[in-house]
C-alpha cells in the first residue's frame, strides 16, 4: 500500500504546472496591491500640497477600493485557472463573482468620493463661500441612494432577474408597504420638506412654542432630526413632527430687541421729561443700537410705587452673549442719566394715611 507521502508527491508532480501558476498569480496580485498602495500614498502626499481639494477627494477614494479590485481580479483569475485544471464546478463561480465584485468596488469608490465631495463643499477653507450644509447633506444622501439603487439593479440584471418585473412588483407591493411603514414614510417626506422648504439648517438655534423643543440643530436625517439642547442633552425629533408644529428660528433674526420698563420715584416726576429725552438721545447715538429700527422711549404709566417709562429698541447684533453685553451697557447708561438728574429709581413702598387720628384721640381722652 502506497504511503501518504508518495501519493502526495505523485499528485504534486501531476499538477505541478497549474499549482505554480495559481501561486504566481496570487503572488503577483499581492505585489500589485502593495505597489498600488504605495503609489496612492505618494499621490496623496502630492495632493495635500496643492490648493485644489478635488484631487485629495479623488485620491482618498481610490484606497482601499483599488487594492480590493486588484485582489478580486487576481483571485478570480487564479480560481479560473484552478477550475480549468481540476474541473471542479465550484470554480465556475469565479467569473460571475468577478463581475459582481467589479460593480460593488466601483460603487464603493463612488460612495467614498461622494463623502469627500460633501466635506469639500461644506468647508470654507476650500471654497470662498461654502454651500449650505443642509442642502449639501441632502444632495449627498440622494447621490449615495442613487449609487446603491443603481448597483442593485445592475447586479440583479446580471444575475438574470427581470428588472421590469421587480419594478412592477414594487408598484403592486408599494401600497402594502406604505400601510405597514406609514410612520417611516411620514418621517421621510417630513425630512424631504425640511430640505426643500429649509425652515432651519444644521447649526441653527430653533424652538417650538407648540412643544418643548429648543436647541441647536446638529443633524437632519431622513427619519430623525437631532437637536442639542442648551444643557447639552440630545433630542431626537421625528421629521413628521415638523409638518404639524410651528418652528421659530432665532438664528435668522435680523436684530435682538431690548424692551425694558424703568420706574422712578413719584417725587422725581418733574424730572421725567428730561430723563426720557436724554435716554432717547443716548440710544440714538449708541453705536450698537440700530437706529433704522423702531426706537421708543416714553413715560408709560402711574404704577403703584413708581412713575414708569419704557425702552423699546433693537441691537445691531443677534449674537446672544454680545446682546446681553450691549443691554447691560444701555441699562447702566440709563441709571447714570437718572442719577445725573438728581432722581432715583423707585422700589416698592407703601404709605399709610390715617385722617381721623385727632378725633380718635379726643374720644379716648373723654372716655378716660
Amino acid at each position: 500500500m502506497e504511503s501518504v507521502e508518495s501519493v502526495l508527491l505523485s499528485w504534486l508532480g501531476d499538477n505541478r504546472v497549474w499549482i505554480i501558476s495559481v501561486f504566481l498569480i496570487v503572488l503577483a496580485s499581492a505585489l500589485a496591491a502593495w505597489i498600488f498602495g504605495r503609489f496612492v500614498q505618494k499621490l496623496a502626499a502630492r495632493a495635500e500640497k496643492t490648493v485644489n481639494p478635488w484631487d485629495d477627494a479623488l485620491v482618498g477614494a481610490l484606497s482601499p477600493p483599488g487594492q480590493v479590485l486588484i485582489w478580486l481580479l487576481g483571485l478570480t483569475v487564479a480560481a479560473q485557472r484552478a477550475g480549468q485544471a481540476t474541473g471542479a464546478e465550484i470554480f465556475s463561480l469565479a467569473e460571475p463573482a468577478r463581475e459582481i465584485g467589479l460593480i460593488l468596488v466601483l460603487s464603493w469608490f463612488a460612495w467614498r468620493f461622494s463623502h469627500s465631495a460633501e466635506r469639500n463643499l461644506c468647508n470654507p477653507r476650500y471654497i470662498g463661500k461654502p454651500m449650505d450644509a443642509t442642502t449639501v447633506r441632502a444632495i449627498g444622501k440622494l447621490v449615495r441612494a442613487s449609487i446603491a439603487i443603481t448597483a442593485g439593479i445592475v447586479i440583479m440584471q446580471f444575475l438574470g432577474y427581470s428588472v421590469s418585473g421587480v419594478l412592477a412588483f414594487g408598484g403592486i407591493g408599494g401600497l402594502a408597504v406604505g400601510f405597514a411603514a406609514k410612520d417611516l414614510l411620514a418621517n421621510f417626506f417630513g425630512g424631504l420638506m425640511i430640505y426643500l422648504d429649509r425652515p432651519f439648517a444644521v447649526g441653527d438655534w430653533i424652538r417650538s412654542p407648540d412643544k418643548e423643543i429648543e436647541g441647536t440643530v446638529e443633524d437632519i436625517g431622513w427619519r430623525l432630526t437631532r437637536i442639542r439642547t442648551f444643557d447639552m442633552r440630545p433630542v431626537y425629533v421625528p421629521n413628521s413632527v415638523f409638518t404639524q408644529i410651528s418652528v421659530e428660528n432665532p438664528s435668522r433674526m435680523l436684530n435682538r430687541r431690548i424692551f425694558e420698563t424703568i420706574g422712578v420715584r413719584y417725587e422725581d416726576g418733574h424730572l421725567m421729561a428730561q430723563i426720557v429725552a436724554d435716554v432717547k438721545k443716548m440710544l440714538q447715538h449708541h453705536p450698537e443700537i440700530d437706529a433704522n429700527r423702531t426706537l421708543i422711549v416714553n413715560f408709560n404709566s402711574f404704577a403703584a410705587s413708581s412713575l414708569d417709562f419704557f425702552i423699546y429698541t433693537f441691537t445691531r447684533t443677534t449674537e446672544w452673549v454680545r446682546y446681553h453685553e450691549i443691554k447691560q451697557d444701555v441699562l447702566l447708561n440709563v441709571l447714570n442719566i437718572i442719577e445725573r438728574h438728581g432722581a432715583s429709581c423707585a422700589f416698592p413702598t407703601s404709605t399709610v394715611h390715617i385722617a381721623d387720628i385727632p378725633s380718635l384721640a379726643r374720644e379716648a381722652a373723654l372716655d378716660s
